[in-house]
Order: C-alpha cells, then sequence, then structure tokens
C-alpha cells in the first residue's frame, strides 16, 4: 500500500492515508511529504476522491463505511495496482508462495542494468530501492499476491510463477482451487515463466522454465556456496555464459536469481547484463539480515513464516553458524498455524534450541488451535515466550560468542531482535 501511495505521489496525485499503528513505512510515506494518520476516523474521507483499500481491511472499518455511505469510489489495492501498471510498456508479475519480494526485486536492478528504464513495485524494502523505484516507463516489475485471489486482477505481458506451495488456505476452499488460481494468473499473461521443479510447469507447455536442472531453460551449472553466498554459470538454452555471483545469503536464492534471468532473458537481454544486473542487487531488509552481534552471538532476521521458508532459512544458517543455532519463530497468522500444523511440526521438531515467540494476528482474532503456545505444546523441543524481557533472559542465560541467533516471522519479532540488540548487555 505504501509503495502505491508513493507511486501516486510520483503521478501528482493528492495522497493521504492512515494505519492502525506507526511503522517504518508510515514514517517513510511522511518522509515523502505523505501525511499518515494513526487510527480510522470516517471524517477523514470527506473530501477524498476515492478510496483505496487492502484486501485486511474489514468491511465495518468506519473509513471505509463512511466512503460507502458518502458514495465514494472505493478501490481494492489490487484494483489499483492492475490500473497503476496500465501505464508502462512491458508489466512483468511475480507470484509465488515465497520469494516474490527478493525475486521482483532482483528482476527490478536486472531490468534496470539491462534497460535504465524500470520501476518497481516491492513488497519490502529493499536496500537500494525501497519498496518503491521509479526509474523508468519501459518495464514495471511488481509482486502478484495470491491472498484472496488479488494477483487475477492483474494483466501482466509476463506472468512469473516461482512456486505454488500451499498457503492463504483461509482464502481458498482447497489447494486444488489454489492451484487453478496460480494457472488462471499465469494464463492472463500471453508469455509466462515458471520454475521447471514446480507442478505447475507440465501445465504451461509453452512457457519459459527455470531451475537448478539442466533439463530448465534457463539453469545454473556448477553451483557454490563460498560462507553461504552462492555463485554459478549461467546457462540459457543449454549454453553456458556469465558466471554470477550473488551477494546474498541462501541456495534458495538461485533460484530468484534465475527468475530474475528469464525474464532478461525474455526481453532478449544478453547474460553480461543479467549477471551485472544480479551483482548489483544487495539484498532486502528481512531477509536473512545480518543485524548484529549480542554478547557475542551473530543475531539474523528473516521474513520467512511459511514451513518451508522457515527449512530455506534455517540451512543457510546452519552453513554460516559456527557454533550453536537458536531459532526463534513467530507464526504469523492463527489460520495459516492452524491449516499448516503438521508441516510446521516438521520443520521444527528437528531443532535443538528453538523458541516460539507469540502469535503475531495479523487482521485475525484469537484462535487457540492455530496459536503459538498450542504450537510450542505440541513442540517437546521448544520454549514458549511472550515478551520482551523474558527473551531477554533466556537469551543472556544460553548464548555463547560464535553462536548464532535466527529471528524468523513476518510479524514484530523483528522489532524483538532490535531491542535485544539495543539492549546488549556487554560491549561486543
Amino acid at each position: 500500500m505504501s509503495a502505491l501511495a508513493l507511486y501516486l505521489k510520483s503521478r501528482k496525485f493528492v495522497v493521504e492515508g492512515s494505519d492502525t499503528a506507526p511503522g517504518e513505512f508510515t514514517a517513510k510515506l511522511e518522509r515523502e511529504g505523505i501525511p499518515v494518520f494513526i487510527g480510522h476516523d470516517g471524517s477523514r474521507v470527506e473530501k477524498a476522491d476515492a478510496v483505496i483499500v487492502s484486501s485486511a481491511v474489514a468491511e465495518s472499518d468506519p473509513e471505509l463505511t463512511a466512503a460507502r455511505r458518502l458514495g465514494k469510489p472505493v478501490y481494492g489495492r489490487a484494483e489499483l495496482l492492475a490500473w497503476a501498471a496500465q501505464g508502462f510498456e512491458n508489466v512483468v508479475g511475480v507470484a509465488g508462495c515465497h520469494g516474490k519480494t527478493t525475486a521482483t526485486a532482483m528482476c527490478a536492478h536486472v531490468l534496470q542494468a539491462c534497460s535504465g528504464s524500470c520501476t518497481a513495485h516491492i513488497g519490502g524494502s529493499d536496500l537500494d530501492y525501497g519498496n518503491f523505484f521509479a526509474g523508468g516507463n519501459k518495464f514495471f516489475v511488481t509482486e502478484a499476491c495470491e491472498y484472496k485471489g488479488n494477483f487475477l486482477h492483474l494483466h501482466p505481458d509476463l506472468a512469473v510463477v516461482l512456486n505454488t506451495d500451499k498457503d492463504h488456505l483461509e482464502c481458498y476452499e482447497s489447494e486444488e482451487q489454489l492451484f487453478s488460481a496460480y494457472l488462471e494468473f499465469a494464463g492472463n499473461a500471453p508469455a509466462a515463466a515458471v520454475c521447471g521443479e514446480d507442478k505447475l510447469a507440465p501445465h504451461l507447455p509453452f512457457a519459459l522454465t527455470f531451475g537448478i536442472g539442466a533439463e530448465n531453460d534457463i539453469s545454473a551449472s556448477n553451483v557454490r556456496s563460498c560462507g553461504g553466498r552462492y555463485s554459478f554459470a549461467l546457462r540459457i538454452f543449454g549454453k553456458t555464459y556469465e558466471r554470477v555471483r550473488l551477494n546474498v545469503y541462501g541456495r534458495h536464492n538461485v533460484y530468484n536469481a534465475l527468475a530474475a534471468a528469464a525474464v532478461a532473458q525474455y526481453y532478449g537481454y544478453p547474460a553480461s547484463f543479467i549477471a551485472e544486473g544480479l551483482r548489483a542487487f544487495r539484498g532486502v531488509r528481512r531477509r536473512f539480515e545480518r543485524m548484529g552481534k549480542y554478547r557475542g552471538a551473530e543475531i539474523i532476521a528473516d521474513y520467512a513464516h511459511h514451513p518451508n521458508e522457515i527449512a530455506a532459512a534455517v540451512r543457510t544458517a546452519e552453513e554460516i553458524c559456527k557454533g550453536k543455532l537458536f531459532v526463534v519463530f513467530q507464526p504469523h497468522t492463527y489460520s495459516r498455524t492452524r491449516l499448516l500444523f503438521g508441516e510446521f511440526l516438521r520443520v521444527l521438531l528437528p531443532l535443538e534450541n528453538l523458541v516460539i515467540y507469540k502469535t503475531f494476528p495479523a487482521r485475525e482474532y484469537y484462535d487457540e488451535a492455530g496459536s503459538a503456545l498450542t504450537l510450542s505444546r505440541s513442540l517437546p523441543n521448544a520454549l514458549y515466550i511472550e515478551s520482551v524481557r523474558e527473551m531477554e533472559i533466556y537469551l543472556r542465560c544460553s548464548l555463547s560468542a560464535g553462536d548464532t541467533v535466527l529471528f524468523l516471522g513476518a510479524g514484530d519479532i523483528y522489532h524483538v531482535a532490535e531491542q535485544i540488540l539495543m539492549r546488549r548487555a556487554s560491549p561486543q
């Protein structure tokens, strides 16, 4: 939403908004001259020409209720995004259960390196571009979110599907319906690029495929890791080109990089330009972000909140950890925890030093079956914690120099890590 607000301001619209609480994105909007009110008040929409709402806003919201009563045009975030995309020559929509933010940011860097004319709408803060980058009208690259079928509003020129793992099942009647939504999203575009290892690939026989295996159109050979950062030789239709060196951690980012390479290759750009763009990508905040040290232990934060994302983040941490690995996981929404309960147990049970932090509910109300406490009670290896003070005591008594603490989650767990570092008990 904040990125779209910045887009509208860049197009000379007068924009203001509201949120339930202040944060880094509301602060950024204020710095850019966009007023943000904390709390929702129906009187604020009286002078508005139109009201934009995210899918997380309830119909009972006072501002939304007032807008409808006053007959104001009301548009969903996805509708605004689809409208904004119409102003660009080429639109690239990046979908998938995980990896969207990183892959979108990588695409932005690659397309900017290739064309010098790319605007990006990113679901997180790229270390160079932030969450909105206005670089020209030739390309528009955006995340395409499957939540409540929002990505079906978007009709990109090139649809990218990273994976179709199950998530947001509270919005879909079945896994089959979710899969059909991905298939429809890809079909809404005249061209598609899809991970060749995903079950969607056989259903899109004419799509460009990417993946590590040589059977893919865009692939990686001679994949190597140096301290958790990967490099590989880029292979396009069986021919090996430039060696690509990534500045971000984790083998999963090879797939994100190959997705970006597939996008650039589709538009006819050479491998040398692709490699240059990927080298320029320094990462996204909260994606395996090394935040500092506490009592000699490395503190790393990652946005992982899906079981497969947790597994990938843990594998990456194990590659670089020299001492013990401590994992702090905050479940994100009660519905996801309840619907993927077995998958969470599968990835969390093998961990030796595990903390479950209280649920970040986001848009949801309490559900005991999907609560962090219920999850922790099914994990004999886990300690349940629900305050920063408890967390600080636990870490202070447990950590040694050379250990690593991995804070995982899409909620406010990042700010817990920040507070821990602010309270560090000894000089590092």
